[in-house]
């Protein structure tokens, strides 16, 4: 990458602008390596901002709509700072079914947040998912890559306890 390019992006570290430079060279045309940049961006900083949005887009050489639209479309990258952990509760079908609403409402308490919000330590934040395709498993949730099956309120303790 030349120093030019590099500074017509300033919103991407050299690192990142390496990184989604390497996934360019896997694809049939830049605009394919959307996700794996946004996904990069993320790993980085946690979340994606407006102006890493269209710095991803200048690289890839797509519109800004583009590249917002499907950071919007996938649930599991953030447009807005998140905390250390992220905790996802499944809300699917399946899941209701077996309790996902007493899970959240114990989240809830256990953490003093509701769904989208961050704890005042920024430790967690809390966030509705529509499916983790664990339904014979449910209720099922995430703590950042971590799956968790067939999870109760009084599991809640020594599973948050990992995280902190």
């Amino acid at each position: 990458m030349t120093t030019t390019t590099q500074e017509l992006i300033p919103a991407l570290s050299p690192e990142e602008t390496a990184a989604i430079m390497a996934e360019i060279e896997h694809m049939p045309d830049p605009a394919s390596a959307t996700i794996e940049a946004l996904r990069i961006v993320q790993r980085h900083r946690g979340w994606v901002s407006d102006q890493s949005v269209a710095a991803i887009a200048r690289l890839l050489g797509t519109s800004v709509a583009a590249v917002d639209s499907v950071a919007t479309f996938y649930n599991l990258i953030y447009r807005k700072p998140v905390g250390r952990h992220v905790v996802m509760v499944c809300d699917s079908v399946s899941c209701y079914v077996m309790g996902c609403d007493a899970l959240k409402r114990a989240l809830e308490q256990k953490l003093g947040i509701v769904p989208g919000q961050t704890t005042a330590d920024g430790r967690f934040t809390l966030l509705p998912i529509v499916c983790l395709g664990a339904c014979d498993h449910a209720p099922a949730m995430m703590i950042d890559d971590d799956l968790l099956l067939d999870v109760e309120p009084k599991m809640l303790d020594p599973l948050l306890g990992r995280y902190l």
